[in-house]
Parts: structure tokens; C-alpha cells; sequence
């Protein structure tokens, strides 16, 4: 499989591991309470390792919009990689083409961890699109093939952007860009299209059929009669007596097929029964509960940038931050695809919100239960992104509300120092959080018993932990555990078993804080 290289990126392939896990600190919340929606603000990058405890392998659809690396954006490299080539990049706007000969450079390591990380949220059943244009389409469709794999890309969605273009351009005007769809594994099915009033509408019943209204379909195949000499065979119309012979195509199906559609009286010969070519009659109660979707997707179908500008508009006054929003109806179109009624959906680069707002008018629409996280790295998550989503919860304009709710955060500070010591600010409660999820990797559920974390594959899992004193573990402590299990993993800050005695109970000793992982 080819593979892409550029400046930096043997220190970017893992420098997710490099980056410390920060805690989520919740500032407030909006609207129903445990709503199990979150707007993070903080830089994506340390927010996808935080989402990491609770969320991994449970995402069921990202959708993301990232810089599209045009050089007009503004957007800033700044991730702390531990490089001198990578490290004079910090804090420079990214230039455009010709100007600054890194730009690509700069956007694939700033795109990297990033993808690592939103790889690992992926639910097996689950599918990642991505919004991109001609700048680095093609560099992201190689660094996706080498983090999700090429076995698990999708396709290349092609989304008509704008419905008009300047009769005083000059040259091949761009229309369209891009969404690049990558599924974690097989197990990713992508769901029907509703069916709408326009393909329903091909169907009528203009012989009164009792079965229902339907819709013709050809009956010649596209092999020709030397290439299907099995398929050529005489039919008779019924109406008139006369004999239709194949001539230059076969027909579709073989005789005794072709028998069982006369008996069944599935032909239709047109309106004066004189046609000297059959049709088969499809009725809508036979096709399937939906439309097969496909990788071109107008604008008719799903909304341009500037009805998503007029959106935008109408439920906040900064419209013009936004070059190029997104409209409600693509990421509608995303969530129907692939969000289960009660899926997860993720949005790292969330902007003005429209993610959030597509997933709180699609469950008011249909009564479902999905839950919403975006990520802001910039300033305006809260009077933009958050504000945007307050709003389309209580109401905006002449549009009633969709209810719900959320949980806003602000990236916290990190759990462990780089010097390897704990941080002793952090809740007890998130240090467990952590601890559970480096042996398990499964999402933390809080126990009402002193020091037990859980109990996972015959394996009781205890973090004997004190702020203010040393926690030993020695034989008084192990009177006070009433959990059985086959296996015990327990951190204290000492031990004073001897190792027969933590071979004889099936103990794993794990030093505070020395034992415990860094992700």
C-alpha cells in the first residue's frame, strides 16, 4: 500500500502517546439535566485523549470539518512536539501555496494524532466522514488508508457546495467538495436513504393492478444476443398476436422466468397494449423500505454555504466569522447514514455548532435518543458554538425549540505530571476513572465500596489511594476487602506482603504512582 511521508511525521505517528491527559472540568449545564451531551472547549487534540476513558470504541459516526489548508484560513500550528524542525513552526500562521513551502507539512502533522486518536473513538460498527477540498483531499485520503486502513474506506462523497458560479470566472470553477468516508471495520453498514415524495411519486397504477401502484422497468439486457444466446427466445403480445424477436440485445431474464411473468401478468405492453417491446411491472410493495444512497449529493438534496450562512444568520448575529458553514441538511444527511437512534455522535472541529443542531432536530423529528460531542479549540465555543446550541434547545426567531441539553467543559489540568507524579488537584473519582480504564479499557462505573474500582474477566481491580497519607497494603487492608475473586489488582503507595503472600491471595502489587499507565 502506498504511504505518504513529509517533514515531522516520524515524530507525529505517536505523539498522541506524548500528550499529557487533561481532565474535562464542567462549568455548567444547559437544559435537561444528564442530558449525556458535551461541548468541550480546549485544543481537540488533548480533548479527544480526554474523551478517551468513557468514549473509546463507542462512537457510532464523526463527522469533522478541518482546515482545508488554503491559506487563507489563518489557522496556527501549535502542537508540542518534541522536535526542533517541528518546534520553530509554533505560533506561525500557515501561509498559502508558494509562500510557505511547509504549509502541507504543517496541516498532516497537525492531522495525524488527530486521526490516531478519533480512530480509537470509532465503535466497531461505526464510520468517520470527513469534509475536505483539492488542497490536501488527496494527502488525507492517504495518511486515512494508513490509520483506519484502505480495506475500510468507504468512498468519496462529492457535495455540491454552490448553485451558481460567476459568469466572469475565469478558468474550471470549483462547485464541489468533498467528504471522505472510513469505517472502523466490515461491521459498518450504511443505512438507507428515506424514501421521498419524488421517488414514490414514479410509481402510479394506470391498469388498476391490485397490487398496487408501479413503475416499469426495461426488459432488454445490456449483453447482446451473440454474448446471451441463452437470453433470446420469442415473445408474444398478447394484445395484438404479434411475435417480437430479439434483435440487437438479449432479454433480461431467461425463458422460464419470462413464463412465470406472463402467468403472473407482471408485462406491460403501454398504455394501448401495442409496444413491441415488454416492460416488468415493480411494484412499490416489493421494493425495499428505503433508497440506496450514493456519493453525489446536490445541493437540491442536501443545502449549499449559503443557506447554511442564512441558517447561521438567522440564530446568530456573527455569520461572517464562518467563510464557509455547513448546512444543517448535510449533516442530516451524515446522521441518517450512519447514527443509530441512541449512537454516539463526535465533531472535533465543531465551528459554529451545526453538528449539535442537526442532531437535536433529528431526534425531536423522530423521538430518538442520540448524544452529541463537540470540540472548539477557539475562544468563540462559548458565545458561538455553545450559544448556537443553547438556542436551538430553547427556540431562536420564529422556530419553536427542540429541547434537551448539554454539559460545557473546559479542558482541565493534567491528571499526571511529566516528572511521572500525581496530580493532587484532581478529584479521587477521576484518578479512578483513569486507573480502571488503563487495566480494562472499558468506561468506568463508579462503586459505592472504598477503593474497589470494579471487577472485570475474574480480576478485582482496588486503587488504595489517600491525598494526605501513604496507603499500604499489608494483611489489615486485606481483611477489609469483602469482593471474592479469582485475581486481585491493588495500588498502594506500599507493600508490605511478601511476595509468597501476594502469590498465595492472586495479588498483582501496582505502585502509586509509579505502576500506573500513561496513555
Amino acid at each position: 500500500m502506498p504511504t505518504l511521508n513529509w517533514i515531522g511525521k516520524d515524530k507525529v505517528i505517536n505523539h498522541h502517546q506524548d500528550v499529557p491527559f487533561r481532565i474535562l472540568d464542567h462549568r455548567y449545564t444547559h437544559g435537561t439535566e444528564i442530558s449525556g451531551n458535551m461541548i468541550i472547549h480546549g485544543d481537540n487534540l488533548d480533548a479527544l485523549k480526554a474523551l478517551l476513558p468513557q468514549y473509546e470504541g463507542r462512537v457510532k459516526c464523526i463527522y469533522i470539518d478541518p482546515p482545508y489548508n488554503t491559506g487563507n484560513e489563518g489557522w496556527v500550528y501549535n502542537d508540542n512536539v518534541n522536535d526542533p524542525k517541528i518546534r520553530k513552526w509554533l505560533g506561525e500562521v500557515v501561509g498559502k501555496e508558494g509562500e510557505d513551502l511547509s504549509r502541507h507539512d504543517k496541516w498532516l502533522c497537525m492531522m495525524y494524532p488527530r486521526l490516531r486518536l478519533l480512530q480509537r473513538l470509532l465503535a466497531e460498527d461505526g464510520a468517520i466522514f470527513i469534509s475536505i477540498d483539492d488542497n490536501e483531499q488527496a494527502n488525507l485520503k492517504l495518511i486515512c488508508d494508513e490509520i483506519f486502513g484502505s480495506s475500510n474506506y468507504r468512498t468519496t462523497i462529492s457535495w455540491q457546495r454552490k448553485y451558481s458560479v460567476s459568469n466572469n470566472y475565469v478558468g474550471i470553477a470549483t462547485i464541489c467538495e468533498y467528504l471522505l468516508v472510513y469505517a472502523k471495520s466490515a461491521a459498518f453498514l450504511s443505512k438507507l436513504l428515506p424514501r421521498t415524495e419524488e421517488s414514490t411519486a414514479r410509481y402510479s397504477n394506470p391498469d388498476n393492478d391490485s397490487r398496487g401502484p408501479w413503475k416499469a422497468v426495461d426488459y432488454l439486457n445490456q449483453a447482446t444476443t451473440a454474448k446471451r444466446p441463452n437470453l433470446c427466445y420469442d415473445i408474444i403480445n398478447p394484445n395484438n398476436g404479434q411475435i417480437i424477436k430479439n434483435r440487437a440485445k438479449a432479454w433480461k431474464y431467461d425463458r422460464t422466468t419470462h413464463e412465470k411473468h406472463v402467468q403472473d401478468n407482471r408485462l406491460w405492453w403501454g398504455i394501448d397494449g401495442q409496444n413491441t417491446t415488454p416492460a416488468l411491472k415493480l411494484f412499490l410493495s416489493e421494493v425495499r423500505d428505503g433508497m440506496t444512497p450514493h456519493n453525489w449529493w446536490p445541493y437540491e438534496e442536501v443545502g449549499h454555504t449559503q443557506e447554511a450562512t442564512k441558517e447561521l444568520a438567522q440564530i446568530l448575529t456573527v455569520s461572517d466569522e464562518f467563510d464557509y458553514p455547513k448546512p444543517v441538511r448535510l449533516i442530516n444527511r451524515v446522521l441518517q447514514l450512519a447514527a443509530d437512534s441512541d449512537a454516539i455522535i463526535l465533531d472535533s472541529f465543531a465551528g459554529s455548532g451545526t453538528t449539535a443542531h442537526a442532531v437535536l432536530n433529528m431526534n425531536k423529528a423522530d423521538g430518538g435518543n442520540r448524544k452529541f460531542i463537540l470540540v472548539e479549540t477557539m475562544d468563540y465555543a462559548e458565545n458561538i458554538t455553545a450559544e448556537r446550541v443553547r438556542r436551538v434547545i430553547d427556540g431562536y426567531a420564529d422556530k419553536p425549540g427542540t429541547g434537551g441539553g448539554f454539559d460545557y467543559y473546559e479542558l482541565g489540568e493534567p491528571l499526571l505530571y511529566e516528572d511521572g507524579n500525581l496530580n493532587e488537584a484532581i478529584p479521587i473519582s477521576k484518578i479512578e476513572e483513569y486507573v480502571w480504564y488503563t487495566e480494562t479499557k472499558t468506561a468506568h462505573v463508579p462503586t459505592d465500596i472504598p477503593h474497589y474500582l470494579g471487577t472485570k474477566s475474574d480480576t478485582a481491580y482496588f486503587f488504595f489511594y489517600k491525598r494526605d497519607s501513604l496507603t499500604t497494603l499489608d494483611m489489615d487492608f486485606l481483611k477489609t476487602l469483602s469482593n471474592t475473586a479469582a485475581r486481585y489488582v491493588i495500588y498502594a503507595d506500599v507493600c508490605a506482603l511478601s511476595d509468597i503472600d501476594l502469590e498465595r491471595f492472586n495479588i498483582t502489587f501496582k505502585k502509586i504512582p509509579r505502576d500506573i499507565s500513561k496513555l
